[in-house]
């Protein structure tokens, strides 16, 4: 913040600068009062470079009243993370014959900063002495704001491609260990990357801030509606709860692995088999925990499998760890039970 004292000496002398600066450059300083540039004019007879002019962009940009600025030293504007670098900079470039740019923060009069691209030029008189400078500010917020967004988007564009090259890594490493005929696999790899498309297009949808655990389940299960019955496949019902993207593409996952081996083994695989999902959130001394129930009925007969294939692995070690929570997958006699428990972060759901 500059220091203000609309008394001071400095002010005087700068306002009696002004006066005289307008007979000097009449003309020029019309033109300066009127553009949309901000500018400002300094004098170069004292060491600290007193303003001795503003025009009216100037003031609009930064807040100050022109009586506020006047006399005041131009080392004042510059922001409080920018002066140690450019400081220097800008006692160089006052003293130089060419017009220099530098970027640096500047102080508004609220006590927020902008980044501005700052030219400095000299003014001479008849004898070619530089006895003022003219400076002009570029406003350069929104370039930097844009910057610094297009960094972070970068910066999780590459880690969302190495999470997802991961879970393709290691889809086809599962894939291969569990048989050798290559149709097989290839239906398996296809079928699991078609599921992690799904929920990377419904978190496009949403520009990657996450999914509703409705929505998510809807569309991770529609291959596997029965056009003919639609209605009563699946039964889902639950409050409107809202998932990260990393819980969404884990989710997705497990969803598409526990509708594939209902339709190959489970209720699925008969006329009469339907699935309901639910879900609720329970208060725990951790935070809210969310219980999501998978129930299968009216299935054939179901049993313990005599070996854990990918989907199971998937669903208790892998899922359990993508969500640092629990995953009780049981082989009820009357249907496939499987119940996935985590903590929901409150910034990760709807109010």
């Amino acid at each position: 913040m500059l220091t203000i004292d609309k008394k001071s000496r400095d002010q005087i002398v700068a306002e009696a600068c002004v006066e005289e600066f307008r007979k000097k450059l009449g003309p020029f300083v019309v033109a300066v009062e009127r553009t949309r540039m901000a500018m400002v004019f300094t004098t170069a007879k004292q060491p600290d470079n007193p303003i001795i002019f503003a025009n009216d962009s100037f003031l609009k940009l930064t807040g100050y009243a022109r009586d506020e600025v006047l006399g005041q030293s131009f080392n004042a504007l510059i922001g409080h993370a920018s002066a140690p670098d450019i400081l220097g900079k800008l006692k160089s470039a006052f003293g130089d014959d060419n017009e220099e740019i530098l970027e640096s923060t500047c102080n508004r009069r609220d006590g927020s900063v902008f980044w501005a691209a700052i030219l400095i030029g000299p003014v001479r008189d008849a004898d070619g002495n530089i006895v003022q400078n003219f400076i002009s500010f570029n406003d350069l917020t929104k370039h930097k704001d844009e910057l610094a967004q297009s960094r972070m988007f970068i910066d999780e564009l590459n880690h969302r491609v190495k999470n997802t090259l991961s879970t393709v890594q290691s889809i086809v490493s599962q894939a291969l260990r569990a048989t050798n005929d290559p149709l097989v696999i290839r239906e398996a790899i296809e079928a699991r990357l078609f599921a992690l498309s799904r929920s990377h297009d419904l978190l496009s949808q949403e520009i990657w801030k996450g999914a509703e655990l409705n929505g998510l389940l809807t569309a991770a299960l529609e291959p596997f509606q029965d056009a003919s019955r639609k209605s009563g496949r699946f039964v889902i019902t639950g409050s409107k709860i809202h998932l990260s993207p990393k819980v969404t593409l884990a989710l997705g996952m497990a969803f598409h692995e526990l509708a594939t081996n209902s339709v190959k083994y489970g209720a699925l695989s008969l006329e009469s088999g339907s699935v309901s999902v639910d879900w609720a959130m329970r208060q725990t001394p951790n935070g809210e925990r969310l219980i999501i129930r998978w129930q299968e009925k009216d299935g054939p007969v179901v049993g313990l499998p005599s070996r854990r294939g990918f989907g199971s692995k998937l669903l208790e070690r892998g899922l359990a760890h993508e969500l640092d929570g629990n995953v009780d997958l049981q082989y009820r006699s009357e249907g496939v039970l499987c119940t996935i428990s985590f903590i929901v972060p409150k910034d990760d759901r709807d109010e």
